[in-house]
């Protein structure tokens, strides 16, 4: 699938191209010589999507990029010079393997962050900090384990950062639900550590629905995978990231946010 969708592309940029040549564009912009509308891009669209909330020229050189709705999801698609074609897919950097689709639709779909109940959230930083980052977390997961190393960095580095941990078990880890009741009922950020270094974790010490209520807001915010971070803006940003990507990600975040 990916193969193909990389060929289509290629074909749509080599048509692009070729059509610009033809045009008289030469080197000249694109937008002198391909332009299209908001209200033009939905007529195209008809009723694959239910709303086109903006359309600009994409990243990648020969298409169009339109920020859709479709039910409840905001989404990125792409559409080619010729107005014949339409891509869905990501679109991948290559100088840095950045997922440019990924990181759009991530911007397209922010969180309320108010949503999301913190009470049981362990506290991993001091409580004073005034940056505080949500990061869903599954006690058997290997890439937590990666990501909670890189989040006891970053408040080392800058103790301004704090993170709040929600015990996300999810379904393909089978011992991961009791072990986050456990930590759950205990507060405790040693248990959730023991977890991940393999240690036994004691049976939960108390009767609780946090675990479920988070699996269930989790679901109602889109959140998928673990690790997920939620950052003070909403921003959803899934997976492992170094300490120093994290650090880069947050200041960038907070530095858009508007003044108190």
């Amino acid at each position: 699938m990916r193969t193909l969708f990389l060929l289509l592309v290629t074909l749509l940029i080599a048509r692009a191209g070729f059509a610009m040549s033809a045009d008289g564009c030469g080197a000249g912009a694109c937008a002198s010589c391909h332009s299209i509308t908001k209200q033009e891009a939905a007529n195209l669209l008809g009723d694959l999507v239910d709303k086109v909330n903006s359309v600009d020229f994409a990243e990648v050189p020969g298409l169009w990029v339109a920020e859709v709705e479709k039910g409840e999801l905001k989404l990125p698609i792409y559409i080619d010079f010729s107005k014949q074609f339409l891509v869905s897919g990501s679109v991948i950097r290559l100088n840095d393997k950045a997922n440019l689709t990924q990181q759009r639709t991530a911007r397209m779909n922010k969180v309320d962050v108010k949503r999301i109940p913190l009470g049981d959230a362990l506290l991993l930083g001091k409580a004073t900090a005034k940056t505080r980052v949500i990061v869903f977390t599954d006690p058997e997961c290997p890439f937590c384990k990666k990501l909670h190393a890189e989040l006891k960095e970053v408040v080392r580095r800058d103790p301004a950062i704090a993170f709040l941990i929600k015990l996300f078990p999810l379904k393909m880890h089978p011992n991961a639900y009791g072990i986050s009741k456990s930590i759950v009922c205990s507060n405790s950020l040693k248990f959730l550590e023991a977890s991940f270094a393999g240690q036994p974790v004691p049976p939960a010490s108390c009767e609780t629905q946090v675990v479920d209520q988070t699996r269930a807001i989790a679901d109602e915010l889109g959140i998928t995978s673990t690790p997920t971070l939620v950052l003070p803006d909403g921003l959803v940003v899934p997976g492992y990231k170094s300490a120093d990507a994290l650090l880069s990600l947050i200041g960038d975040n907070v530095a858009k946010l508007p003044a108190q």
